[in-house]
């Protein structure tokens, strides 16, 4: 079963929309049967609104499952009320990012490509401060916490059952000075520490790559269970993004590779990294 609230939220959704389609109701149909909205059906299938348990039990009566398949999925509505540890830290953490990180607690495989800062599960607190701090946007305390919850983000990369996590970034964001050389030296250290990690690699686009596939950074997750299909995050400003739709996750899978085709080396990655450290030694 999925981990985190959000996971679990998201299988029970998935679930109930299956449910459905094999016995070919509208979300309509289904409210009238059970005097609802179809909009309230809607919401419980695309995680948009709570399920409670007591509407689960309907549903699967509804359907006619049996009393495993209802169990089950009353189980997951239970759960999924829980709160993750990052929504503690309040508003250090936007609503949108939230999702994020509770999607993220259960992934099997991670794909990053990063084309403006060095990836969040690789950055120092410092580093992190810096870039939270020019946004202009967030108080001193929303910082901290914002920082505190990156740092504890980090822990999946090494956990026994850590994700396959595989990164591009461009040679931009090794170059970028944020904050100063002091930050910068520090920072690309904390890189070479996370690529002797078993479960992560890393590869550097550089600046002579020619032509490639991608127009900002974006994340592919992918998770255990095959009845949870990948994501495709990105994220702006105020907003991100989720993509789930077979076709786009194709599209980015099949651009990530392209970069992982056109970037350095592993190797000659973490050589390049080493020359820009004894750079920023001067």
């Amino acid at each position: 079963m999925a981990g985190s609230p959000t996971a679990r939220r998201r299988r029970l959704s998935i679930e109930l929309k299956k449910l459905r389609e094999v016995h070919k109701f509208t979300c309509a149909q289904v409210g009238e049967a059970l005097d609802w909205s179809g909009s309230k059906v809607n919401r419980m299938e695309t995680g948009t609104g709570r399920v409670q348990p007591s509407d689960v039990d309907a549903l699967c009566r509804f359907y006619g499952t049996d009393d495993e398949l209802r169990e089950f999925l009353k189980s997951l509505a239970r759960q999924a009320k829980t709160r993750g540890w990052w929504q503690a830290h309040g508003s250090g953490i936007p609503s949108w990012f939230s999702i994020y990180i509770g999607l993220e607690q259960d992934i099997s495989t991670f794909r990053q490509y990063q084309c403006e800062f060095l990836p969040g599960l690789m950055q120092t607190p410092t580093y992190a401060v810096e870039l939270h701090r020019a946004t202009n946007q967030m108080t001193a305390e929303d910082v901290e916490r914002a920082v505190r919850v990156r740092m504890e983000r980090q822990a999946m990369l090494t956990r026994t059952d850590a994700p396959d996590a595989w990164f591009v970034v461009h040679e931009s964001t090794l170059r970028n000075v944020i904050g100063d050389r002091t930050v910068m030296r520090e920072q690309l250290e904390r890189v070479l520490d996370a690529v002797e990690l078993p479960s992560v690699t890393l590869q550097v686009l550089p600046f002579d790559a020619g032509p490639y596939p991608a127009t900002g950074s974006f994340t592919l997750m992918g998770f255990p269970d095959p009845e949870d299909p990948d994501i495709v995050y990105r994220d702006g400003i105020t907003d991100a993004i989720y993509l789930e739709g077979a076709d786009d996750v194709r599209q980015y899978t099949r651009a990530f590779d392209n970069l992982r085709a056109a970037a350095a080396s592993p190797h000659r990655s973490i050589q390049l990294i080493q020359s820009l450290l004894k750079d920023y030694a001067r």
